[in-house]
C-alpha cells in the first residue's frame, strides 16, 4: 500500500504541473515509488527506468536478468524486460511511452548520459524539464512507515557506535574495528527485520566502507579504515553516514573518542568547541525555522572560536544519503514535522587535529526527536 500511495501522490503532482510523463533512472527513487530494489547500485551499464505517464500504466524497463526479481518486488503496473544484445535493449520500449507526450520530466542530474542522449534523440519537440525538485518535494516528509524506519536505522548505527568503542584500543589495526562495527550493525539489523518486517529478501548486512581515521590522519574527513594501528592518546574519528542504511533508510552519525587518554590537551578545547556548535544547531532545530538558519548558528559559534568557516551543519536524509533541504547558508526551506536530519558540530584545527560529533534527528511538531544515541561529553569519549 505505500508504495501505491507515493505513485498516486507522483502522479498527482504530474498532474498539477502539466508534467505528461516522468522518467525515473536514481536507484533511491525508483524504489521510493516502486519498492524495486538491490542491483540497482552496481547496475554493471544495465539502466533501469521507471516509467510513470499522469494518466495510464506505470512502466519499469528492467534487464530480463532482473525479472524474477522485479516480478516479486515492483509495485508497477507493467514490466518490460530487456536483454543484453537483443533488438534495441532498453531503448525498445521507450519510443511507444514517449510518443503523445507532450511534456517530459526526468532526473538531469541522475540519468545516465547514455540514457539521457537517447531520449533527447528520440523526443523530438517535446519539453523536457527536471523531474528532481518535484520528487525531492514529495520525498521530504516522511511518513509514519519511514520514521519507524529511521528509529530503527538509529538502533542499528548505535550497535555499530558501542562496538565501535569497544573495539578501539592500543596497537588495535583501524580494520578491526570495520570489523566490529559491521558485524554489529548486520546483527541488529537480522533482529529488527526478523522482529518488524516481512520482506525477507531485505538484506541486513551493512556494506558501507567503514569511515574512520587515527592520529594525525584524523584530518581527513572520509579517510577509510586502513592497516595503521592506533596508538594510546591519540583521537579515533568513527563515522557511520554510508554505513547506517537499514531498510534502504539512511542516517548520519559520527564521533570523536581518544585512546586511554588526550595526550595533546589542547584538542579537549577544539572538541568543546565542536560540541558547542552542534548544540547552537539543535537550539534552532524546530518547525518554522529556515535551514540556513542551524548552519547559521553552528557557523557563529566556530568562527568566533576563532576556528575557519566550516562545512554545512548537515544535511536530510532518507532513502538517499543526501536529500533537501541541507543545513547550509542559502537553503531558505523552512522545517516541518516529519522531515529527518543528520546535524554535526565540527571543527578543524589545522593540520593536527579535527573534531566531530554528528547524531540524526526527526523534526516534531513543538522541536526535535534524537534517534542516534551514544555518549558525546569529553571525558565519556576516552576509551
Amino acid at each position: 500500500m505505500m508504495f501505491e500511495q507515493r505513485m498516486k501522490a507522483l502522479r498527482a503532482r504530474l498532474t498539477e504541473t502539466g508534467i505528461d510523463l516522468a522518467l525515473i533512472t536514481d536507484e533511491d527513487s525508483v524504489y521510493y515509488f516502486s519498492g524495486y530494489y538491490d542491483y540497482l547500485h552496481m547496475d554493471f551499464g544495465r539502466p533501469t527506468l521507471l516509467a510513470v505517464p499522469r494518466e495510464g500504466q506505470s512502466v519499469l524497463i528492467t534487464p530480463t536478468m532482473e525479472l524474477e526479481m522485479a516480478d516479486a518486488a515492483a509495485k508497477v503496473d507493467r514490466i518490460e524486460p530487456w536483454n543484453d544484445g537483443m533488438g534495441n535493449e532498453w531503448r525498445e520500449a521507450l519510443p511507444g511511452l514517449l510518443a503523445g507526450t507532450g511534456h517530459i520530466a526526468l532526473e538531469h542530474h541522475q540519468m545516465p548520459p547514455l540514457v539521457r542522449a537517447y531520449i533527447d534523440e528520440v523526443a523530438g519537440g517535446q519539453i523536457i524539464s527536471d523531474l528532481a525538485p518535484l520528487v525531492a518535494e514529495l520525498r521530504r516528509i516522511k511518513s509514519p512507515e519511514e520514521l519507524q524506519l529511521a528509529r530503527h536505522a538509529g538502533q542499528v548505527a548505535g550497535a555499530m557506535m558501542q562496538a565501535g568503542r569497544e573495539a578501539i584500543g592500543p596497537d588495535v589495526a583501524e580494520f578491526e574495528v570495520a570489523l566490529a562495527t559491521s558485524s554489529a550493525g548486520t546483527r541488529t539489523a537480522a533482529r529488527l527485520l526478523n522482529e518488524h518486517y516481512a520482506d525477507t529478501r531485505m538484506s541486513p548486512n551493512t556494506h558501507f566502507l567503514q569511515i574512520m581515521a587515527s592520529g594525525r590522519e584524523i584530518t581527513m574527513p572520509h579517510h577509510r579504515a586502513s592497516t595503521r594501528q592506533m596508538k594510546r592518546g591519540e583521537p579515533v574519528f568513527l563515522c557511520f553516514c554510508g554505513m547506517t542504511n537499514f531498510h534502504r533508510f539512511k542516517l548520519g552519525f559520527d564521533r570523536t573518542f581518544w585512546v586511554g587518554e588526550i595526550a595533546d590537551k589542547t584538542q579537549e578545547a577544539v572538541y568543546q568547541v565542536a560540541l558547542q556548535s552542534q548544540a547552537a544547531a539543535l537550539a534552532q532545530l524546530r518547525p518554522g525555522v529556515a535551514a540556513e538558519e542551524l548552519h547559521a548558528a553552528y557557523a557563529e559559534v566556530i568562527q568566533s572560536a576563532g576556528y575557519a568557516y566550516p562545512f554545512r551543519c548537515g544535511r536530510a536524509t532518507g532513502f538517499s544519503f543526501l536529500e533537501t533541504p541541507q543545513l547550509v547558508f542559502g537553503d531558505k526551506t523552512v522545517l516541518e514535522p516529519g522531515m529527518v536530519f543528520a546535524v554535526d558540530g565540527s571543527v578543524t584545527h589545522a593540520p593536527t587535529f579535527r573534531a566531530q560529533v554528528g547524531d540524526s534527528f526527526i523534526v516534531t511538531e513543538d522541536g526535535y526527536e534524537q534517534i542516534t544515541h551514544h555518549p558525546n561529553a569529553l571525558e565519556a569519549m576516552i576509551v
